[in-house]
């Protein structure tokens, strides 16, 4: 595998290969309306029907996969908002080893209680007021486990990194070559990931991120050629990609491939998720919705390209889902 300053494309394809027969290859589907509303030819790769309902999973399987059998049997400790929590829980029930996960007390009921049902341990903190960071290293240097991050880890970002391999192989069974890909993010894991494998295979593909405004650090961040840190007091209903500031390891790759990035308002996510549920009978999170809200606000040239946009994960708050879709 690659040292932790970087990773390549043989780390993604070593990835893909542990992760065959364990993760789900999700479907790359495209939809009538979405193409004539943008006017070219878009395609939507459903992470949201990955297992736990999101693409961390990919990431969390690898990262233990990887770790030495001695270490893995003790057990890992990650903190999360909620996907990469299921993800993580999901993977060391899968091996057979403890978890413990550090989540913000506000996280989505859901995410919190489908967490425990994979087995893990959740230890609440308050976003405000404590480090998620700090609490979980103090937990596994008292029991001697391993840390997991959510995104600035090799192994993790190679995970997600299959994401961007199946686009580019289905577009291939399709005929298709993609001009431009738009991928939701947070901390910037998914989006390195896939950007290290789709720019290997297709060089010319343009990668852009969608980030929540208020929280457009790595768009910011781009630009400036520094990391950059989230607007204080910001505030988005997408949960699943409110961080303060881009990784160190995942800047460095983006900085390297990403074309830019743009920022989508909560309104825009909502009209999205009411398009994903109506037009393709899709249920996404916010956060899972964000790269289609920027296609659907105009944020994005899509006429006569080939464009894809990732759905990163569909583990909405069952209320406030309702809510949104049963708006006018």
């Amino acid at each position: 595998m690659a040292q932790a300053t970087d990773v390549q494309f043989a780390d993604v394809e070593a990835a893909a290969r542990g992760l065959a027969g364990n993760a789900v290859r999700t479907p790359l589907v495209r939809n009538a309306v979405l193409d004539a509303r943008l006017g070219g030819r878009v395609f939507l790769k459903c992470e949201s029907l990955q297992h736990i309902g999101a693409f961390k999973f990919r990431g969390a399987f690898w990262a233990l996969a990887c770790l030495d059998d001695d270490v893995r049997s003790r057990g890992v400790v990650a903190w999360s908002s909620g996907n990469h929590a299921q993800g993580v829980a999901m993977a060391a029930q899968r091996f057979g080893v403890p978890a413990t996960i550090v989540m913000p007390h506000d996280a989505p009921a859901l995410k919190r209680e489908r967490t425990r049902r994979f087995g893990a341990e959740v230890v609440g903190y308050d976003r405000a007021t404590e480090s998620r960071e700090d609490i979980a290293c103090a937990i596994a240097n008292r029991e001697g486990r391993a840390v997991v991050p959510p995104f600035d880890h090799p192994h993790v970002i190679a995970g997600q990194g299959t994401v961007g391999l199946e686009i580019a192989q289905q577009l291939a069974e399709l005929g298709e070559t993609p001009n431009q890909a738009v991928v939701p993010c947070g901390g910037g894991g998914l989006t390195a990931g896939v950007a290290t494998a789709m720019k290997h295979l297709h060089p010319a593909a343009r990668i852009y991120i969608a980030e929540p405004e208020g929280f457009d650090d790595t768009t910011r961040s781009l630009r400036s050629g520094s990391r950059e840190k989230s607007v204080p007091g910001a505030s988005s209903i997408c949960d699943a990609l409110l961080v303060e500031t881009p990784g160190e390891l995942t800047f460095a790759i983006n900085h390297r491939l990403v074309a830019g990035g743009m920022a989508v308002g909560d309104e825009e996510v909502r009209a999205a998720m009411r398009f994903a549920f109506t037009e393709l009978k899709l249920v996404l999170e916010p956060g899972g919705a964000i790269a289609l809200a920027a296609l659907l606000a105009g944020r994005l040239e899509t006429k006569g390209a080939c464009t894809v946009a990732v759905l990163s994960g569909g583990n909405a708050d069952p209320g406030l889902f309702s809510e949104i879709v049963s708006a006018d």
